[in-house]
């Protein structure tokens, strides 16, 4: 039985309305998007189309211009007021954004209920287009990466090996043969995201330097590192504001992200020194020499890894709750490891094993800092992790 995403009720329900917004799919490669639409696809009970621009050598839009009047054609053929077209890797199509709205505003102007799913693995190409010629017209469903709920259900993953495999579906039968895991993340998840997703689609002055700063955030996820330190861990030259720029196009490909400290003034958390934090551990453990025993028999790469797995929950819930932001907090020698604002309410979450600092000047410090926030321990003596890691964060954040 294939497993269903839950976004996919809710896009069910979506196709089902009165026409008014392109639903766009949107999120990291290698998340399932276009499984997700496929089950969209054969669950509707409308007339519709499914293509794909990985299936044409064409590169115009004058293909989607094709597609869509072949489908508005089956319409009137079986006299069908509703139909449904899904077009898969949009962003391969050049101008198809343009091309989109054209044919969308007819479809509008005629009054015809011919309804739009489109999806692409890159989220630059699409956002670009989106933000150009569809402002208004459309509403994006963010699919991020697997949560340990969904890969222990789809998977029967423990914790242990969801925080060293991470949560890639494609990748999921291959933990058994470690080599063939690490070959995949890196050559199926992280090439095509770095090459296709971002080198190819935007002007990138210093490749080399790209690469390694994606290499630099997996070795150092889940710890705070500032720009000037991160130039001394690179060959290539460069400066502060071009690996600013970079970390957020790897933040956009859902690689790796810099997280703000968390501050009661907006310029000053948009000047901090970020906390790296990737999407999902798989691209630390791709890159490690390490095996799942050694990294689970070292207790401090185990507590690396264990923060990078709550951040990576944390950072791809508050993707798709636009009412959920993280940060972290540091002042001196306090630190929170994740600060959650959800609405007007602060969470201080702090991620303990064996091998951390006692935490109660940090909780004291954090809870002096901010009066009125909560504070979650994830670990020894707090919430166990695989707790934690289940619960669905907006109900938790709301009930507290």
């Amino acid at each position: 039985m294939k497993y269903e995403r839950p976004l996919l009720n809710i896009l069910i329900q979506r196709i089902v309305e009165k026409r008014k917004f392109i639903q766009v799919i949107a999120g990291p490669r290698q998340t399932g998007k276009t499984t997700l639409s496929r089950q969209l696809f054969n669950q509707t009970k409308l007339l519709s189309q499914f293509y794909s621009a990985d299936d044409t050598s064409q590169v115009a839009s004058v293909w989607i211009d094709q597609i869509w009047e072949a489908l508005r054609l089956q319409m009137q053929i079986k006299k069908v007021k509703e139909a449904v077209l899904f077009i898969d890797e949009i962003q391969k199509i050049s101008n198809w954004s343009e091309c989109v709205k054209k044919n969308w505003d007819r479809d509008t102007a005629e009054g015809r209920k011919l309804k739009l799913v489109i999806l692409g693995s890159s989220r630059l190409l699409l956002e670009d287009g989106l933000s150009e010629s569809l402002l208004g017209r459309f509403e994006i469903s963010y699919l991020g990466h697997w949560s340990f709920a969904e890969m222990k259900k789809a998977f029967a993953f423990t914790p242990q090996q969801y925080i060293w495999f991470g949560g890639y579906p494609g990748a999921a039968d291959l933990i058994k043969d470690e080599n063939r895991f690490k070959n995949y993340i890196r050559n199926s998840v992280a090439e095509p995201s770095l090459g296709r997703d971002i080198l190819m689609t935007t002007k990138i002055s210093k490749p080399a330097l790209l690469r390694q700063l994606f290499e630099i955030g997996t070795q150092y996820s889940a710890q705070i590192l500032s720009f000037n330190k991160m130039l001394g861990q690179l060959a290539d030259a460069g400066n502060t504001t071009t690996l600013a720029r970079y970390l957020t196009l790897l933040g956009q490909a859902g690689l790796i992200a810099g997280l703000n400290k968390y501050s009661a003034a907006p310029l000053a958390e948009k000047l901090s020194i970020p906390k790296l934090q990737v999407y999902n551990t798989a691209l630390i453990s791709a890159l490690r020499l390490e095996s799942f025993s050694q990294g689970f028999g070292d207790p401090g790469l185990w507590g690396h890894m264990t923060e990078s797995a709550v951040g990576s929950y944390l950072i791809n819930q508050a993707n798709e709750y636009p009412d959920i932001k993280l940060y972290y907090w540091r002042e001196k020698n306090a630190e929170m490891d994740f600060v959650v604002k959800y609405g007007k309410k602060i969470f201080g979450i702090e991620v303990k094993s064996n091998t951390d600092r006692i935490t109660a000047v940090n909780r004291e410090k954090f809870s002096a800092r901010f009066p009125g926030a909560r504070l979650i321990l994830v670990g020894d003596s707090g919430i166990p992790f695989e707790d934690f890691m289940l619960a669905p964060l907006t109900e938790v954040f709301a009930g507290l």
